[in-house]
């Protein structure tokens, strides 16, 4: 059985990607925002994790600590980073941090991802 393949409207199309560019952002990119000191990194894993590992100058907001909104900052953009892609922990802090009035993106792939492709790390 043949598998149908359907005909994307490109007017969508475009409206997604334009969404996904402005929202999220990869290990390569984050790490000239970060030589450019043009965001703030936000690790929103348990403090733990963070204590064992994390993306160099990243601050710890775990889950619990949310409503504190401590470390956030309303002059950069707040790039939020989890466990990997298929966690949802900083989408749901974006959400909530942006119902606060801060500008936020999620990194895709999350710390898996950084720390797998070999990028630097801090312990």
């Amino acid at each position: 059985m043949a598998t149908e393949v359907k005909i994307n409207d490109p007017a969508k199309a475009r409206e997604h990607f334009e969404a996904k560019m402005a929202f999220t952002t990869g290990p390569v990119e984050l790490e000239r925002m970060m030589k450019n000191n043009e965001v703030n990194l936000v690790d929103v894993r348990a403090a733990e994790d963070y204590a064992e590992s994390h993306i160099p100058g990243a601050i710890n907001l775990p889950k619990d600590q949310w409503h504190t909104l401590k470390g956030l900052r309303k002059d950069k953009t707040n790039v939020l980073y989890c466990y990997s892609i298929v966690c949802h922990l900083a989408a749901t802090a974006a959400v909530e941090f942006a119902d606060k009035g801060y500008p936020v993106m999620e990194l895709d792939g999350g710390w898996r991802w950084w720390k797998d492709d070999g990028f630097d790390i801090e312990k």
